[in-house]
């Protein structure tokens, strides 16, 4: 479990940051009509910023050697 925390530490704090960051955007900008379909459901907030930022900071990853 540990190996798994180490090697996957920046996609980790990636998801956590953007989940956090998604239900900020939810609770300070939202949607007041609710027609949105990601700003009006504080679920579907968190879970499109966690994927975000997993998707950011995995872009920084390090290239692993021996493959081509």
């Amino acid at each position: 479990m540990k190996q798994f925390i180490k090697k996957h530490l920046l996609k980790i704090i990636g998801a956590a940051v953007g989940a956090v960051g998604g239900y900020m955007y939810y609770h300070f900008v939202g949607c007041a009509s609710g027609t949105c379909p990601i700003t009006s459901n504080p679920y579907v907030s968190v879970i499109y910023g966690a994927f975000l930022g997993y998707l950011l900071l995995d872009m920084f990853k390090k290239k692993e050697h021996g493959t081509n």
